[in-house]
């Protein structure tokens, strides 16, 4: 397993999670090197953009877009799924796949740029 480490902005996310309902996600949330290398049918997915890998986990209503770094699993967004499904329901696209609407969101990438700025805990 790979260390994790939030940044400010996800450890802040996180936190408004209840804590039980956290404690559950990251029991689930086991990262290794072996899990990243074969994603097919596992909670986990991955997004390309401009070269660069950025890794979903799924589970229940929350979403971790994490990097590895440095042999570590870098956080940068914890978010409710719903914001997602409100996105695909408004723009009427609930039949296309949730990683491929988010590889072309603009929005998207500028989340996932805030986390990766923001300082680490």
């Amino acid at each position: 397993m790979l260390q994790i480490v939030f940044n400010e902005i996800s450890a802040a996310e996180i936190s408004q999670i209840p804590t039980l309902e956290q404690l559950d996600l990251l029991g689930e949330f086991q990262v290794s090197e072996s899990t990243l290398q074969n994603l097919a049918g596992t909670s986990f997915g991955i997004i390309e953009h401009d070269g660069k890998s950025l890794y979903r986990f799924r589970a229940k209503d929350y979403r971790i877009y994490f990097e590895i770094l440095d042999g570590k699993v870098v956080v940068h967004r914890v978010l409710d799924k719903n914001s997602f499904s409100d996105f695909l329901f408004r723009s009427k696209l609930s039949n296309v796949n949730e990683d491929e609407i988010l590889k072309e969101s603009k929005t998207f990438w500028k989340l996932i740029e805030e986390g990766k700025n923001a300082q680490r805990k």
